[in-house]
């Protein structure tokens, strides 16, 4: 309470008003003549404190707003049931197609959300992730070996990650068939893959793959899986498991700095931001039996990842649960001989 007191003093003294009359006042007795231009000059020693002032304002936000964060995503009632709180999305989500309006921006598939953010989740995920995770445990042990290890579990993400696709795009090709519409649209464009409702298709060969038979302006029709709704329950689960460690970290005192902070953040707007577009794909192109398999997916490999091969410890098999090793470093940094992260085991389960 008190620096909002100081800190306000500064921002009220460092107004212009104050310092514009003083300034006149001094000009005047020096019967000097003045222009804007001299004003501005003249006050920027008042700018510097200024400035001053704004960071500390941004400063004192960005601390109050990420410990906010990271009390709500390190809290034991929220890890453990966000999970839930995905499936529901998925199994109920689609029922908001009944409410939203097809008019809207975000019912078009090139929106600029989906074109920037969603074609290339995966590289924003491991961007914001990675970076935050390699700061965090850079910072506690001063180890590249230790950081390492722990970026190694975005690294076994995105091999799942590929591999998904590439099982995905296997088992497309071998259950799907290659059609043609027998009537033209009334424009005499090709379809791109859609058919008007009732109307006749032409089977034309079992050979052809899904690739090359979009790309000639031709129906595909058989089993898909969501790959957007794989992704996106995946990368909120591990957005979630990796950034929980930092409510923990800040309650141990672990060095805090503003570019660890910002990158924290960051990694929690782009949770927001996959929670928002899994509902944008569910409302506005809802598609139930792909998406919910698409997202059963990914809450299985998170299961298998997370909460499971993960808690066998850190070997040179396994990368280890998130904050492993780092928070006992604090700990002992501040003298406490307990392990937090074991000691609240049955919190962080």
């Amino acid at each position: 309470m008190i620096q909002i007191v100081v800190l306000l003093k500064y921002i009220i003294e460092s107004t212009f008003l104050l310092d514009y009359h003083q300034w006149v006042t001094r000009q005047q007795k020096k019967n000097k003549p003045w222009t804007f231009e001299t004003v501005l000059r003249s006050h920027t020693p008042t700018d510097s404190k200024g400035r001053i002032c704004l960071q500390m304002l941004l400063n004192s936000v960005l601390v109050a707003v990420t410990d906010l964060a990271a009390r709500l995503l390190g809290n034991a009632t929220f890890r453990r049931h966000f999970h839930l709180l995905l499936s529901g999305l998925v199994v109920f989500g689609p029922a908001l197609s009944l409410w939203v309006s097809q008019y809207s921006i975000f019912a078009k598939k090139s929106h600029f959300l989906y074109r920037m953010f969603l074609r290339s989740g995966w590289g924003w995920t491991c961007v914001f992730t990675g970076s935050f995770v390699f700061l965090l445990s850079f910072s506690v042990r001063r180890s590249l070996v230790v950081s390492l290890r722990h970026l190694s579990r975005l690294l076994v993400a995105g091999v799942l990650w590929v591999g998904f696709r590439r099982v995905m795009s296997v088992l497309e090709n071998a259950t799907g068939s290659c059609y043609e519409p027998l009537s033209a649209p009334p424009d005499g464009h090709p379809t791109q893959g859609v058919a008007e409702p009732g109307q006749p298709l032409l089977l034309l060969r079992e050979g052809e793959t899904k690739v090359t038979c979009l790309g000639g302006g031709m129906l595909w029709r058989g089993y898909e899986v969501s790959e957007d709704a794989f992704l996106l329950c995946m990368c909120c689960l591990l957005l979630a498991e990796e950034t929980a460690v930092f409510g923990p970290y800040l309650t141990l005192g672990g060095p805090s700095g503003a570019p660890l902070r910002l990158l924290f953040l960051f990694c929690v707007l782009l949770l927001g931001l996959w929670i928002f577009l899994l509902l944008c794909l569910l409302a506005y192109f809802p598609q139930f039996p792909t998406q919910l398999v698409g997202g059963a997916l990914g809450c299985l490999s998170w299961r298998g990842l997370y909460q499971g091969w993960y808690r066998m410890g850190p070997s040179w098999y396994c990368p280890g649960r998130p904050g492993v090793g780092l928070l006992t470093s604090q700990s002992r940094k501040h003298g406490h001989q307990s392990d937090p992260y074991g000691a609240n085991k049955a919190e962080w389960n």
